[in-house]
């Protein structure tokens, strides 16, 4: 039976994101958007899996995953690096997801992340939230926002992590990083309590509840710079999600406080890479504005958010995701195919590739202005736009 730290060391060979770990089947990596079986593995029995369980856990965490039947945290690889792990019980079986995290931190650049980033990770104040399904790349963006305050001013920064994914080092700023379970029990509590640590920066690693997002609320409110992650798709979503967390008769009230601190909304999706060199992120970004403010704030105006970010590139360095895939696909990062099968609106993406105007021009009028100078830069981009 393999050694523990011999999957996780094929693992990072074969550069997978997620390792895949139960009995009665061979150890299971996702590299890219496939889940491929690690090849001449053995498959695992329940001993196996208890041990590599007993290897990566406390006695206090053993013990909470005993009563609780789950457990997330994380383990330290003195040679591999990082890695998340959700343990939980399946059929009476133990079985273990681990997620690969890289030893360093990418800046905003090498992560093809559009460089407005660097802008909201500038803000003093507010709230700034990065949605997108699992695996869709929230933490590691987040990870390169802190990166880039870390090394660019002096701040106090708390994170609030389940577990702490990507370790920083303090830099220019001092850096305090709590772990729900063994620095703090919840996400309530250590919010709450960094309101009292002189915090400048607060990331909460996510808004489960109605009390994390009122007190995470009221930290932008008080001159605090406050990130976090949604299970959302989009900015329209985001917003609608906040909102609906508040009982009824607190919603109109909190459209309007919402509209005040929101500094910004990042929604990522990942999408393989023309070269089949890895993933690349295609982002949706609504960044503050006294349009987006009066949007969010009107509940019958936020169902138009969509059109107030695409007409928004040039003035704020907001983007759709249509808009995001088009430039991937120009520059040849992407393939056509992933760019349709991605947008929202494929029918009118396709007339836009094809050179055909289209009710909806009116949103690409600002992204085309901007991005005339780049536009068939990608030899990829050249050679699909002639099939049409």
């Amino acid at each position: 039976m393999m050694e523990f730290d011999e999957i996780l060391r094929e693992a990072v060979r074969h550069e997978a994101s997620d390792i895949l770990l139960k009995v009665g089947t061979p150890p299971a990596f996702r590299v890219r958007s496939d889940l491929l079986p690690l090849e001449a593995a053995e498959t695992l029995d329940a001993g196996a899996l208890e041990g590599y369980a007993r290897q990566v856990t406390t006695d206090q965490q053993w013990d909470r995953l005993e009563r609780e039947r789950q457990l997330d945290t994380a383990y330290q690889h003195p040679e591999l690096g990082r890695f998340r792990l959700n343990i939980f019980r399946q059929r009476g079986y133990l079985s273990l997801v681990i997620r690969v995290i890289p030893a360093q931190v990418r800046s905003v650049a090498e992560l093809n992340l559009p460089p407005v980033i660097e802008n909201l990770a500038s803000e003093r104040r507010g709230l700034v939230l990065v949605t997108g399904t699992t695996g869709s790349g929230k933490s590691t963006t987040l990870a390169a926002i802190i990166d880039h305050i870390n090394r660019t001013r002096q701040a106090h920064i708390i994170t609030v992590e389940d577990p702490i994914e990507y370790m920083h080092r303090d830099r220019l700023s001092f850096v305090n990083q709590r772990e729900i379970g063994d620095d703090a029990i919840d996400f309530p509590g250590a919010l709450k309590a960094a309101l009292r640590q002189n915090p400048d920066v607060i990331l909460v690693g996510e808004m489960r509840d109605l009390t994390t997002i009122e007190t995470a609320i009221t930290a932008a409110e008080t001159g605090h710079l406050v990130m976090s992650t949604l299970h959302t798709l989009d900015a329209r979503e985001t917003v609608t999600r906040v909102i609906s967390a508040f009982p009824e008769h607190q919603r109109d009230q909190a459209r309007l406080v919402l509209a005040n601190v929101i500094r910004g909304v990042i929604s990522q999706r990942l999408i393989p890479r023309a070269d089949g060199a890895g993933m690349v992120p295609s982002v949706e970004i609504m960044v503050s504005s006294e349009r987006v403010s009066e949007h969010i704030a009107d509940k019958v105006k936020t169902r138009d958010l969509h059109e107030v970010i695409a007409q928004g590139y040039t003035t704020y360095g907001m983007q759709t995701f249509d808009q995001s895939l088009m430039q991937l696909f120009r520059n040849g990062l992407i393939t056509f195919e992933e760019a349709l099968a991605n947008c929202t609106n494929p029918n009118d993406f396709e007339l836009k590739i094809r050179g055909i105007a289209s009710t909806s021009d009116a949103k690409w009028e600002s992204f085309d202005d901007a991005d005339s100078s780049d536009e068939g830069d990608g030899e990829l981009g050249k050679l699909d736009i002639e099939r049409f």
